[in-house]
């Protein structure tokens, strides 16, 4: 659980991110330390990051779904295609469901 001042001093450093302003280093590894422990703050930085990338007029639509968060834009993505097997996912399926 996030403090009064912890909150408002993460969402003041998110602001900034999500409008192209300057952040210093060591406000960026304190947004990703409490994104990394709170699920809250990473959804916030994930949405500051795509507010970022995205500088474009949007519609009502397009604010329904970015205010839902139901899509994974996130570039710092842990999933590496490298390493990563879909097929794991399957593991436990039926034998119809799984590759051949």
């Amino acid at each position: 659980m996030l403090t009064t001042s912890t909150r408002v001093r993460i969402q003041e450093i998110l602001t900034r991110i999500s409008k192209g302003k300057k952040v210093t280093l060591a406000e960026r590894i304190y947004i990703n330390k409490n994104a990394s422990s709170n699920q809250s703050v990473s959804a916030w930085l994930r949405k500051a990051s795509y507010l970022q990338r995205e500088k474009h007029d949007t519609s009502s639509t397009d604010e329904l779904l970015n205010g839902l968060d139901l899509c994974s834009s996130d570039p710092y993505s842990t999933f590496n295609p490298e390493q990563d097997d879909l097929g794991e996912w399957f593991s436990g399926a039926p034998s119809w469901i799984r590759r051949s």
